[in-house]
């Protein structure tokens, strides 16, 4: 079976790792006639196209840094940052074969018997995150009266701003797509005309205490997805740095070992491989890799020059709060 772990040792740039698997993967594909494989590869096929024809990421950072300079405007006694990054090659990865792994193990949980080769293929079209920006806001502490409610202020202008978004990229070319989520899983401070646009995980947060509002837009000028979060800078420091990025890599290995211990070994070869590559990666000592432009001193000590473990930066735009001595009604 080819994984994404037999090329991370040789030196190569993402781009050559990337053109290399994925045409190992199709040509093992075809001999084996593994049509899941196929998918997987074309899944690869659309990361390479957004590392080489990219010329559309000025178009679409453009267009968001007007939404940016808005806020600018609107919002000047807040600090914020907005960031755009292309998903790292590995989470990518990871994350491709964690949908093969839960579509499987959840439908054969429900209806005793594994799912064909075309609903597997079905649920893998569902990918609108390679393209994602942030925007994350402060309120400093000199624009409150009462520190004790600064973080219900703060909450109450994400959502201002959750609210103005979806009308303003429209009008710059982009479509909000439904999340699918009940509107009544949402926030009342959404409007009633986004809110189906959303998936609210501040009135809802995940286990872990992860929050933050997430938003889809199809780009119809570069004709791609692109998903935007927003969320203050607590919210930001829990997923970053915080409980909740360590409970969710923990999380997800603990979720694919009681997976495989309801599924046994070849009965679902779709299940077992993807099963097998996502093991390998997360248990992926990346010290000893080699990739040129990423260096690892350990599993924390990273700098990823390349996009390879973090994402490929786009842009940061930071605005820094105005009027330092100023209250705000």
């Amino acid at each position: 079976m080819i994984a994404l772990n037999d090329y991370l040792f040789s030196g190569n740039t993402v781009l050559k790792i990337l053109h290399q698997y994925s045409s190992d993967l199709k040509r093992s594909a075809i001999e084996s006639r593994n049509p899941i494989d196929l998918v997987h590869c074309n899944f690869l096929i659309q990361i390479i196209e957004l590392l080489e024809h990219n010329d559309f990421l000025t178009s679409q950072s453009n267009r968001i840094k007007e939404f940016y300079k808005f806020m600018t405007q609107k919002y000047p006694f807040l600090a914020f940052t907005f960031k755009g990054r292309i998903k790292s090659l590995i989470r990518a990865e990871e994350k491709f074969n964690g949908y093969i792994l839960e579509y499987i193990y959840d439908y054969y949980q429900k209806n005793g018997k594994y799912p064909s080769e075309a609903e597997i293929k079905n649920n893998l079209i569902c990918f609108r995150d390679l393209i994602a920006y942030r925007i994350v806001i402060s309120l400093p502490v000199c624009h409150v009266t009462d520190e004790s409610k600064l973080e219900q202020q703060e909450i109450e202008y994400l959502y201002d701003i959750a609210n103005a978004m979806p009308e303003f990229l429209e009008e710059r070319g982009f479509t909000a797509e439904l999340s699918g989520v009940p509107t009544e899983n949402n926030s009342e401070k959404l409007k009633e005309s986004v809110r189906a646009y959303y998936k609210d995980h501040v009135i809802r947060s995940r286990p872990s205490g992860y929050r933050s509002l997430h938003i889809t837009f199809y780009d119809n000028l570069a004709r791609c997805y692109t998903e935007v979060q927003l969320r203050t800078k607590d919210m930001d420091d829990l997923a970053e740095i915080g409980a909740a990025n360590h409970f969710g890599y923990e999380k997800m290995q603990e979720e694919s070992r009681s997976r495989r211990d309801i599924i046994p070994v070849g009965e679902c070869i779709y299940f077992d491989e993807a099963y097998e590559r996502l093991t390998k990666l997360q248990e992926l000592d990346l010290s000893i890799i080699n990739v040129n432009m990423f260096k690892a001193i350990n599993n924390q000590l990273i700098n990823d020059g390349c996009g390879l473990f973090r994402g490929r930066q786009i842009l940061p735009f930071e605005h820094l709060s105005r009027f330092q001595n100023d209250l705000i009604d």
